[in-house]
């Protein structure tokens, strides 16, 4: 145990010495205020043009719009389906006097891992997980590696345990600075905001019987951890191909080609058969508690849990089983 410890803490200094988490952690500290700055002067040129903001009147406006659209002869079904969900969601609100975009540091901090699941949080994680086994085979060490008198499952289990570390301290630190940096434009108040969860759709019609009102920091709980879940999937899947594949670049390509094709696939293909059996597809964990359409109707969270946690566990057995019958002097 001692041994898998001090392997385990050799791989963290390591990932810390490459500095490759040092730049996660810039690119959020560069982005985060970029993002909090537009979103604030967006609201600041809209209350320029109308004044004080009347929620009710702009989610009366939307529910119109959405019902004019659900009108047209050649609308399609997924479209039509996602419609009818949001004209019921904001007809929820409405009755009960909620403001479902009440500005806060609580209410950015959800949004930002809400909109960032699927595609800007699996792209931090590629930049920490990518060269975190094929940079060693790049340079040649793993050769001196794979001699050592230690079994090779340990080596490579040390150096999943530490990606583990850094995939969560990256999902606390997107939503720390995220929470920091907003409340300097929109205050941190909010935090016991009623919100409401558990939106569904069964069989093409919404369903709101499973709804629950709950204070806003329950909900960014949740969002935040379905998206460490989301990060530690995708994770694993880098974390295969660094093993199977020995240039950095090359793995990093490979799973960019595969995060940002497979989201077009769904967003293009949504009624292809197998698409609800890919691995991006179950990315977007967070709409299952927010109420968002999900690209593929009739999903649910167990489903997507269990999805993720078969490509996971199938990305272990091939990179454990790849690296441990690997030639030493290939």
């Amino acid at each position: 145990m001692g041994n898998l410890y001090m392997l385990t803490r050799n791989e963290t200094l390591k990932v810390w010495r490459k500095r490759r988490f040092l730049v996660v952690l810039l690119i959020l500290l560069a982005l985060i205020p970029i993002f909090t700055y537009g979103m604030y002067e967006k609201e600041q040129r809209i209350q320029e043009k109308v004044g004080e903001r009347n929620w009710r009147a702009e989610t009366e406006q939307k529910i119109f719009e959405s019902e004019r659209r659900l009108q047209s002869v050649n609308i399609q079904d997924t479209t039509k389906h996602t419609l009818t969900m949001q004209v019921e969601q904001y007809r929820y609100y409405l009755d009960r006097n909620i403001n479902p975009e009440a500005t806060g540091a609580p209410m950015f901090t959800r949004t930002f891992m809400q909109f960032g699941i699927s595609l800007f949080l699996p792209l931090l994680i590629i930049v920490v997980a990518s060269d975190i086994v094929s940079t060693e085979s790049q340079d040649g060490t793993i050769k001196l590696l794979l001699t050592r008198p230690v079994k090779r499952w340990r080596i490579l289990f040390s150096k999943y345990v530490a990606l583990l570390l850094y995939t969560t301290i990256t999902v606390m630190a997107m939503g720390i600075f995220a929470y920091l940096i907003s409340g300097l434009f929109f205050g941190y108040q909010g935090w016991d905001a009623p919100m409401f969860t558990g939106f569904n759709v069964v069989n093409g019609t919404f369903d709101a019987s499973s709804v629950v009102m709950i204070e806003h920091w329950k909900l960014l709980v949740m969002n935040y951890g379905l998206g460490w879940i989301t990060a530690i999937a995708v994770a694993t899947m880098t974390f295969m191909v660094s093993v199977l594949v020995r240039s950095t670049a090359a793995g990093m390509g490979v799973m960019l080609a595969v995060l940002i094709g497979g989201n077009i696939l769904v967003q293009l293909a949504s009624d292809f058969p197998l698409a609800k059996y890919l691995f991006v597809t179950h990315l977007r964990l967070t709409d299952f508690v927010n109420g968002t359409p999900l690209p593929i109707p009739d999903m649910t969270l167990g489903f997507s849990l269990v999805m993720l946690g078969v490509w996971s566990i199938g990305a272990l057995v091939v990179a454990f089983t790849a690296f441990t019958k690997r030639d030493v002097l290939a």
